[in-house]
């Protein structure tokens, strides 16, 4: 069987090497985007099985992002997880009302990562 198709979203450089490292070590395929338009272009070019978007974005913000994939059909069962640095009271249900599945926080926590997207993936039954 396949590894999920792992759609990257995020502006920041040395934060998109990091997860791309990750996931491929781990023999993920990996999309990428740096802001919020290329990210839905990019969903829509290649309908990956989880898209890892960051919410502070240009063009568009993640927020923006999830609700607009999550208005088109083939978007509705496709997994949004939001890897993201606002983690004030509020941002979490934010997040999860916009359209995403699962809230990480950032900075990346390394060692614990692969883990937390197998077991996100695992429980969407992916």
């Amino acid at each position: 069987m396949m590894p999920p198709l792992v759609l990257i979203v995020e502006d920041i450089e040395d934060n998109l090497v990091l997860i791309k490292s990750l996931l491929e070590m781990a023999d993920f395929p990996v999309v990428e985007a740096r802001d919020g338009r290329e990210a839905i272009a990019q969903a829509q070019a290649h309908h990956p099985d989880l898209i890892l978007l960051d919410m502070s974005l240009p063009e568009i913000d993640g927020w923006t992002v999830a609700r607009t994939l999550r208005q088109k059909p083939e978007f509705a069962s496709t997994l949004i997880v939001a890897i993201t640095a606002h983690a004030m009271p509020g941002d979490r249900e934010k997040t999860l009302e916009a359209g995403c599945d699962e809230f990480l926080t950032k900075p990346i926590d390394v060692p614990n990562f692969l883990p937390a997207i197998t077991k996100i993936l695992e429980r969407k039954g992916g």
